[in-house]
């Protein structure tokens, strides 16, 4: 096994002051300190110990707060209510230190799905596109781990939102006309990218898929354009949804008001997700929702993983989507209120076509936003990387 790492590993490890093994912390705590006073105890009066419990609002699920022997016995309250909220706000707002880190992380990221744009090919398996994106994160990046399980969908599986897990591995065969959607991001000293890409497997869009494509892409644009500190999330949404139905209803895809298909919550058929999410740590990181907070009821803002106002330094994901669903579009079919907007003939046109996403890691900056995700996003780029050309960017020395 090798030998065990001591106290001190894990304390420059973790930039924490002390590291104490369990079955010292009651000795520990009543050892004076430097100042004369124990850190706790019957002589430390008012002093708590604070442990980490509470609820992720993104998960659900329960932090238990830390015990240990002799816990009764340091003479102080144990605090359980401030700790969890109080990280919870450190994470969801990036110091310095940890920015250098995504925005690392960001760029080997955008650097193997560069290198995957150009190498993808009608014949290969998704599982191909996924080792290939792995190894160039690992091998020029020191990326051992991604941040979740990557997502290779192409043709028809572009449209499942979470594909690539166990019951679909990634392992349907690239048909020429396909569209690829690749979800996937890389992981570094634990903090993660989120980066999806979509284009076509032979390297040039139909005009079907150009039109979905620069729908999403109009969406991504308003949504970062709008992007500042003391905006709502939810508001932003809201933005990407009706900018994707604005580029349906031009498209011919949906007839009708564009407030009213709003009202109708129509927007959740062809983007049954969120807006996007906290970034950091976690790949749905921490913190969307603060105490007391709830999520809306409302289709779409309902799958929102955060409610919040943006804040500086904040990283969160910008990832909307337009996905042609079948369960999703039968029942809006079914719905009166929604199906009076759904031009049926304009819609079979696209039943099969899966689905496109196009998603960026972003630092919410004093008056905008930093995008951390380096990749081609205009169709005439894409094409060009995909038939063999450069994509200029700058190198980054690996972060220690």
């Amino acid at each position: 096994m090798g030998p065990i790492q001591g106290p001190d590993a894990f304390a420059a490890l973790y930039a924490v002051d002390e590291v104490r093994y369990v079955d010292e912390l009651p000795a520990a705590l009543l050892t004076p300190s430097a100042g004369g006073e124990p850190i706790v105890g019957a002589d430390a009066e008012g002093r708590k110990i604070h442990v980490l419990s509470g609820v992720n609002t993104d998960s659900g699920s329960t932090v238990v707060g830390a015990s240990f022997d002799g816990l009764a016995d340091v003479g102080a309250a144990v605090e359980s209510e401030v700790l969890h909220q109080t990280m919870i706000q450190l994470r969801a707002v990036k110091t310095p230190a940890e920015l250098e880190v995504m925005r690392y992380v960001c760029k080997v990221s955008s650097e193997a799905h560069v290198e995957l744009m150009k190498k993808v090919k009608p014949g290969m398996y998704e599982y191909q596109a996924e080792s290939l994106f792995m190894h160039h994160c690992y091998f020029y990046g020191g990326h051992r781990h991604v941040g979740y399980t990557c997502i290779c969908g192409a043709g028809t599986n572009a449209a499942v939102l979470h594909y690539g897990h166990a019951g679909a591995p990634n392992d349907a065969p690239i048909s020429d006309g396909d569209m690829l959607l690749f979800d996937m991001g890389g992981e570094y000293a634990r903090y993660g990218a989120d980066i999806t890409c979509s284009y076509p497997a032979n390297g040039k869009f139909s005009e079907q898929q150009k039109t979905i494509y620069n729908i999403v892409l109009a969406s991504v644009k308003a949504v970062e354009d709008a992007m500042r500190p003391g905006v709502s999330w939810p508001d932003m949404h809201l933005l990407a949804e009706r900018t994707i139905l604005e580029g349906l209803v031009e498209a011919g895809i949906l007839v009708g008001s564009v407030d009213e298909m709003m009202d109708a919550c129509l927007a959740s058929t062809f983007m049954p997700h969120g807006l996007g999410h906290l970034l950091g740590i976690d790949t749905h990181d921490v913190g969307g929702y603060l105490a007391g907070e709830s999520r809306s009821s409302r289709p779409g803002l309902a799958s929102l993983r955060m409610g919040r106002v943006l804040e500086e330094n904040m990283v969160v994901t910008v990832e909307p989507g337009v996905y042609f669903i079948d369960c999703a579009l039968d029942k809006a079919l079914a719905t009166p209120e929604q199906a009076r907007f759904i031009n049926q003939e304009g819609l079979a046109a696209y039943r099969t076509f899966g689905g496109v996403r196009i998603e960026d890691d972003v630092v919410v900056t004093s008056d905008g936003i930093e995008n951390l995700t380096l990749v081609p996003r205009e169709v005439d780029d894409i094409e060009a990387v995909m038939a063999g050309g450069e994509w200029a960017a700058a190198k980054m020395e690996r972060v220690e």
